[in-house]
């Protein structure tokens, strides 16, 4: 009895620490969805006039912006926050 109750707190230990583990681990930013207004995983991200275009401001962690079109790894969409306007963002910095 004492070994089942060694292994079963073993187990119980190593469950605890794997879930410690996965909840301290770092948000992984991911592309956007067409028709979702996304969450900005980025510290800062630029929205700019174009793909690669000139800037036009900056969007921060925790801000949004809604993709309503892709093109070559960037997002077209309307950029809330200080900038509320349409703009194109890089993709693949979404939460």
């Amino acid at each position: 009895m004492p070994a089942l109750r060694t292994a079963r707190t073993a187990v119980t230990a190593a469950a605890l620490a794997a879930g410690l583990l996965l909840a301290a681990a770092p948000a992984q930013a991911a592309n956007g969805t067409v028709g979702q207004r996304e969450t900005v995983c980025a510290q800062d991200l630029f929205v700019r006039t174009d793909p690669g275009g000139a800037w036009m401001g900056t969007l921060y962690k925790g801000q949004t912006f809604t993709v309503e079109s892709k093109q070559s790894g960037w997002a077209y969409g309307f950029a809330y926050g200080d900038i509320n306007r349409h703009g194109w963002v890089q993709d693949g910095w979404f939460c």
